[in-house]
């Protein structure tokens, strides 16, 4: 069969996300289809099982070189050359589509997330390029673009995880993060679902970074119709990180429905009646909701620009927070973190991302010292260690300073409190005191340890697995001298607070109040007998929603 004649494997409406949807109009539909046989053709000859890698390149350049000219016995090739005479789109994005498609000729692996997101660059984000250039559309709209094709990308990677490893032996997840897991063959087996899971909610945690990139594209395009692919296109790659973070692409494979592609449709054109528009504030608020943290008590009480400000804060220290803890390899953690500083350092210029824009208006408002969250940012890349031991008080207190005592500096200045710093640092020191007692066995599955090795030592403990640091009779002994040292922090702060303005330190008493209440049922727990992590109760958050409203 020659290459014109072949059958493709897909057709548009196979595909997990819109192709050449009916919002568009039908010129530029036409033109999109175009594209889109142009590029099944290209992506059928690289997936090809019965042809070796050599048959394919040469199939490849032929089919761009009848792209180039035109050549009306590919008609798929010809028709695409057509469309680019006409509207100058398509040969550019299509001749990166093919880049792509020789890469997968050869290629059944990608080491790190950057040569995934670099492949991505090449076999995504070309689409969304072209549809940008076919409708005339600015270049403020390329950067969210590239995110949300990457995001899409990596999402159909997760999504045909099962089917690519077994018929075309290509694994597109990360090999260092699936080592993570204990390697392709333990990753894929069916019994190790929770290994698996983390990896995989690892790449969602990331995938979602970058639709949260893309939530701005819509504002940023002129044409009525493209916006409103746009806006479906975002609801669908949410609905579907969903649905891959509640189900298991290695064992089945995970569908939108067509309840969620109609949903995503009204939505679409729902949005394309109005003015778009962005709200970098939803994905803070969001960050804080999903959290459960106590802290959303204190944060209620702020007055709208306050609460706006500390859910900025609060969002930049789950996210960095989630990658230090995430099931990635302690590099790549670096990494990410790395780019975090690289966007803290670009606030007051053009922050790139929905939180760094919401944090960036804050500090505008609230003058936050910026250089915390550097400090912040090297307390996380303690915990990305593979192994986690303080040496000795000195080591705690720099560790502590960093994580939790740049947060309440942070804080304070949100609060409108900026001189209450020292009482800041001393209570984030107090309240890390209560996550280390609190998160005993959950640091020690990560083989952290942060009660000191000094502190260890005097009771005859020394280095060790961290499970077995944890279950040794001392180490409650070491607990307990912890917890006096805490419940001391907590009596200092309350001598500080008869100091200070405590109605605009509200939200930090509170968080004072929901810590020392866990440091209590802690204590009364002991330490030889835990059970889990401990949490509030009902009638405590009752009880300290009446604190509040008497403290309003």
């Amino acid at each position: 069969m020659q290459m014109g004649q072949m059958q493709a494997s897909k057709r548009p409406r196979d595909e997990s996300f819109p192709v050449a949807s009916l919002v568009l109009s039908r010129a530029h539909r036409d033109a999109v289809l175009a594209f889109y046989r142009f590029a099944r053709m290209a992506d059928d000859i690289a997936d090809a099982p019965d042809l070796k890698a050599d048959e394919k390149l040469a199939r490849l350049d032929s089919l761009e070189q009848a792209l180039v000219e035109g050549d009306p016995k590919i008609p798929q090739a010809a028709q695409l050359h057509a469309v680019d005479r006409r509207y100058g789109a398509g040969l550019v994005e299509a001749r990166d589509l093919v880049r792509a498609f020789r890469r997968d000729a050869v290629k059944t692996r990608y080491a790190d997330w950057a040569e995934l997101t670099d492949y991505c660059a090449v076999s995504a984000n070309p689409v969304g390029r072209f549809l940008l250039r076919l409708h005339g559309e600015s270049e403020t709209a390329h950067g969210p673009a590239d995110a949300l094709c990457t995001a899409l990308q990596i999402l159909n990677h997760v999504q045909d995880c099962q089917p690519d490893q077994k018929r075309l032996d290509r694994i597109y997840l990360p090999v260092s993060w699936l080592q993570v897991a204990g390697g392709e063959t333990a990753f894929f087996e069916p019994s190790n679902a929770s290994l698996r899971r983390a990896v995989l909610n690892g790449v969602l945690d990331r995938v979602d970074g970058l639709i949260d990139r893309a939530r701005v594209l819509p504002e940023r395009l002129q044409d009525r119709r493209l916006r409103a692919q746009s806006i479906a296109t975002l609801a669908l790659a949410q609905r579907l990180s969903r649905r891959l973070r509640s189900c298991d692409p290695a064992l089945t494979r995970v569908r939108i429905s067509r309840a969620d592609a109609a949903m995503a449709f009204l939505r679409g054109l729902a949005g394309a009646a109005r003015p778009a528009s962005s709200r970098d504030t939803d994905i803070t608020a969001a960050a804080v909701r999903r959290s459960g943290s106590s802290f959303r008590l204190g944060m209620k009480s702020l007055s709208a620009d306050r609460r706006r400000a500390i859910h900025a804060v609060y969002a930049f220290c789950r996210e960095v927070d989630d990658i230090a803890d995430g099931a990635l390899p302690s590099w790549e953690k670096r990494r990410f973190l790395n780019e975090w500083r690289r966007e803290i350092d670009r606030l007051h210029r053009a922050p790139e991302t929905p939180i760094g824009r919401e944090l960036a208006r804050a500090s505008s408002l609230f003058r936050l010292p910026l250089g915390e969250c550097h400090a912040l940012l090297d307390g996380m890349e303690t915990d990305c260690q593979e192994r986690v031991r303080l040496a000795d008080d000195h080591a705690l207190n720099t560790y502590g300073r960093r994580v939790a005592g740049s947060v309440g500096v942070l804080s304070i200045h949100v609060f409108g409190a900026p001189t209450a710093q020292s009482f800041a640092q001393e209570l984030g020191h107090t309240l890390q005191l209560v996550n280390i007692l609190r998160d005993i066995d959950e640091d020690a599955a990560l083989e952290r340890v942060y009660i000191p090795l000094s502190r260890l030592a005097r009771h005859g403990l020394h280095d060790a697995p961290a499970s077995v640091l944890a279950s040794d009779p001392r180490f409650a002994r070491v607990c307990e001298n912890l917890a006096d040292e805490a419940r001391a922090g907590f009596a200092a702060a309350d001598e500080a607070l008869r100091r200070l303005d405590r109605s605009s330190l509200k939200p930090a008493v509170l968080m004072m109040e929901s810590y020392r209440r866990i440091l209590d049922r802690l204590v009364a727990r002991g330490w030889g007998t835990r059970s889990g992590k401990l949490q509030l109760t009902a009638v405590d958050r009752l009880q300290l929603i009446g604190l509040a409203v008497r403290a309003a």
